[in-house]
């Protein structure tokens, strides 16, 4: 891996400007293995690369791919505007970095939501021809019967979709309960599908993406986390 201009690397880091990084490279804020670096210059090996800034470690990543606990009450969008943004919820620098999300849950929608600052994994994940399964459990308003739960397995027609769309697995879990899995990611699909069939969506979780689960990240609402090349996998259909 080529050498790169200290001052770049911060910048790609998210940590501000070019003029800004350099001002902080020059006033000793950034220090590489114990050794305060003030030349903007200095060109660094980023491979394995740890930078401390502000007394802070901070690794080297050439792209970040997250896994957030989304909280109800925030939007999914770098511009809000009625509830505060996902990204209130991270690190500045990941807003420097423009990381955004991949698809979106409604404001008030808990649970895993991807983000990423790598352009052609957010494309990946958000086309539908992956078929990457998600799991959401749905709060139901009216109790929740068979005939609902084979109404949406073999699919209900939606307001401007061309064909009728079906869970790929549907199941009662209480009595107003459901786990519904879906593949298409279409616009308020839980909500809508349910409405569609004569119920209605009081609230909604998504608990899982591929195979990777909300609860094996071991975070808790309102919290994130890197998601490593293992957990990366997870999110890989089954062949």
């Amino acid at each position: 891996m080529s050498k790169i201009s200290l001052d770049r690397i911060l910048q790609s880091q998210g940590f501000g400007s070019r003029k800004y990084c350099r001002a902080l490279i020059e006033d000793g804020g950034v220090a590489i293995g114990g050794e305060i670096l003030t030349s903007y210059k200095t060109l660094v090996e980023t491979d394995g690369l740890v930078l401390t800034v502000f007394d802070e470690e901070w690794t080297y990543r050439e792209h970040v791919y997250i896994a957030l606990y989304k909280p109800a009450g925030y939007e999914c969008s770098r511009k809000p505007s009625h509830h505060p943004g996902v990204l209130t919820l991270l690190p500045e620098q990941f807003t420097w970095r423009e990381v955004q999300p991949v698809g979106r849950l409604d404001h008030d929608t808990t649970g895993m939501l991807l983000m990423s600052d790598d352009g052609a994994f957010i494309h990946a994940q958000s086309s539908p021809k992956r078929h990457v399964p998600k799991v959401y459990q749905a709060t139901t308003a009216e109790p929740v019967t068979q005939e609902l739960v084979d109404q949406l397995l073999a699919g209900v027609q939606l307001h401007d979709e061309p064909a009728p769309l079906a869970a790929v697995t549907c199941i009662k879990r209480g009595e107003h309960q459901l786990e519904i899995v879906l593949e298409q990611g279409k616009y308020h699909q839980v909500k809508r599908m349910l409405a569609a069939a004569g119920n209605h969506c009081t609230a909604l979780h998504r608990s899982q993406i591929g195979a990777l689960t909300l609860e094996s990240l071991m975070i808790k609402e309102g919290e994130w986390c890197y998601l490593e090349p293992p957990l990366l996998a997870l999110l890989v259909p089954a062949s």
